[in-house]
């Protein structure tokens, strides 16, 4: 996959593929009953609603004539009671589709947020976190009304459309046609006007997208923006983005409101065409099947053609937001199929109790093809045994405990614990035994003892203090105003990096892991607290089989093997004294570091 940045538009298929509109069925499904109770409720009040224009005519034709005073009260009653059963219905409406669509929007939330969980390190690395992030905030949100409301007021305002027809026939047969002869127009503007809002909204959608990945950016980036005085620079890019979205989000609804004059003037003219040949043919006595046109039958028409295109107009707006909609369900279901493919396998078994016992089988990886980050790894690391990880920047450190923590799958070749392939094991069941520590110390928003515990949930505050006191962290949390109960922001923005680093020495320790990966787990604590914590080390690598990742070489001297890595090879493999008699890479890069001390 290409990377994505976020002033990059994301791609779309030229036609919509409303298919994907059956796989929302399922969220709606456990809630169809009560969805079927309002549609009855609503066809009840429509029904009723139906009746006022008849009331009218009746009035007009025979009470007023008649000088029945009696009927006009019994039928201003009757109003008045279907107007006060129209407004319960309503709010009954109301409140259970609001929490209908609440709960679909949880349920697709949910199950997007749960498939993001399982998703390869490779997903995050080829997009902007802030794109990921609209998928499950704004998109989901924006199809709460189409999947509740607009689906009940669909269905309600067709079966509408067929009671306005149906009472309509029955007053007057020749004025019914005069009004369905606008309806064709309409069907071919409506069709016409539809791809124009699609382009538009899925322009819309992406330039959301762009502008929500650039404001994700620069919040977690503030310090270094700051840090370069970038600030103008960062507003000049996001005035820009800001304004793409504002512009298509205008262009967008600009079309969409073309939908509503242009049904105003297909009801206007219906009404002028029903007003001039209505008085034309009371005028006349003109009859046709029967139907004799009068007063008060030319004043219930008036009223019913704008009930006949209220719920046209209702419906044309649903298409509208069933185009925006489909726009972003588009998105969101292409985050719930991409595939999860570092999973567990059909046959997957839990890796047993593990002693420790690693090996490499002529491993290969690449992030993208043709360019391999490791090329034929071939390793044994006996159970208990300490391996540092050594060579330059970008020389393939990281992947290789990655892939055995199975964030990435090799592309070819094995890796075993205790002779069970990874691949043919649960992950869960792996990484229960592991305990990983990387370079970028991530802080939870919460208390220092939660971050901690977050390495073993069922852990105690004694243990976890243990933890704690073994890595050398216990001493700076205690001189906090809360100590341990000390709430940190999220990414430990109160405390130092190496304060960071501690914290997670402890969560890693906490977990008591059989295999442990270092991954630069040292790199921002001071000469002073690395003496202290190697003590600490000292007793967490003890009986472990750990692989570490250092840059400062003096931290892995007393490893029982150290690999140098270089071009995606371990191109020189042994002890400390081994490595520096042969005075090969690793003398040198030795050499270098420590003749600059």
């Amino acid at each position: 996959m290409a990377r994505n940045r976020y002033d990059i538009d994301e791609s779309y298929e030229e036609t919509y593929d409303f298919g994907q509109l059956k796989r929302l069925g399922k969220y709606v499904k456990p809630h169809a009953k009560s969805m079927v109770l309002i549609i009855l409720l609503m066809l009840v009040t429509a029904a009723l609603g139906m009746l006022f224009p008849y009331f009218l005519k009746v009035i007009m034709d025979t009470c007023i004539p008649e000088k029945d005073f009696t009927s006009i009260v019994i039928i201003g009653a009757a109003m008045l009671g279907i107007s006060l059963f129209t407004a319960v219905a309503m709010k009954i409406k109301i409140r259970i589709m609001t929490k209908v669509g609440q709960n679909i929007v949880h349920d697709v939330r949910s199950d997007l947020f749960a498939h993001i969980q399982e998703l390869p390190f490779s997903y995050f690395d080829s997009r902007p976190h802030g794109k990921i992030q609209v998928r499950i905030v704004n998109y989901v949100n924006n199809l709460s009304d189409v999947l509740s409301n607009g689906l009940v007021n669909t269905v309600t305002d067709l079966c509408s459309l067929i009671f306005i027809v149906a009472f309509m026939f029955v007053i007057n047969v020749p004025l019914t046609l005069v009004v369905l002869c606008g309806l064709p127009v309409f069907v071919i503007y409506v069709a016409v006007l539809k791809k124009r809002q699609r382009k538009a909204w899925r322009i819309q959608s992406n330039k959301q997208s762009n502008l929500n990945a650039y404001i994700s950016e620069s919040i977690n980036g503030i310090r270094v923006t700051q840090s370069f005085v970038r600030e103008e620079e960062n507003i000049r890019i996001f005035d820009n983005l800001s304004g793409a979205y504002r512009a298509s989000w205008l262009s967008a609804v600009r079309i969409g409101f073309l939908m509503g004059p242009f049904v105003q003037i297909i009801s206007t003219a219906t009404q002028v065409a029903v007003y001039a040949l209505g008085i034309r043919w009371i005028i006349s006595g003109f009859s046709m099947a029967g139907s004799v046109v009068t007063v008060g039958t030319l004043i219930a028409f008036t009223a019913y053609i704008s009930r006949f295109w209220q719920p046209i107009q209702t419906l044309a707006d649903f298409i509208n937001s069933l185009l925006t909609a489909v726009s972003y369900v588009e998105r969101i279901f292409e985050t719930i199929d991409t595939p999860v493919t570092v999973c567990d396998a059909p046959d997957a078994k839990e890796l047993p109790p593990v002693t420790g016992k690693v090996e490499y089988q002529h491993v290969n990886f690449s992030y993208d093809d043709g360019v391999k980050i490791l090329d034929d790894i071939n390793f044994t690391i006996q159970p208990g045994e300490s391996v540092a990880i050594v060579g330059p920047t970008g020389a393939g450190k990281s992947t290789l405990v990655n892939l055995l923590s199975r964030f990435y799958n090799p592309d070819s070749g094995r890796i075993l614990v205790d002779g069970n392939d990874l691949q043919h094991m649960t992950i869960h069941s792996l990484r229960t035994q592991m305990g990983v520590m990387m370079q970028d110390s991530f802080i939870f928003k919460g208390t220092i003892m939660e971050n901690i515990r977050y390495g073993n949930m069922n852990a105690s505050d004694q243990q976890v203090i243990e933890a704690a006191k073994t890595v050398c962290a216990h001493d700076f949390i205690m001189q906090m105003e809360k100590g341990y109960d000390t709430e940190v922001n999220e990414r430990g923005s109160r405390l130092s990096a190496g304060q960071r680093q501690l914290i997670s020495f402890a969560r890693a320790l906490l977990a008591d892991p059989r295999i442990l990966i270092l991954d630069e787990a040292t790199s921002s604590i001071d000469t002073e607290t690395e003496i202290l914590l190697q003590r600490g080390l000292y007793k967490l690598l003890k009986g472990r089989t750990s692989f570490i990742i250092a840059h400062r070489l003096s931290t892995i001297k007393n490893c029982e093997t150290i690999f140098y890595v270089n071009h995606g090879k371990i191109l020189e493999s042994g002890s400390h004294y081994q490595l520096m008699s042969q005075k090969g890479e690793y003398y040198k890069l030795y050499s270098s570091q420590f003749a600059l001390l």
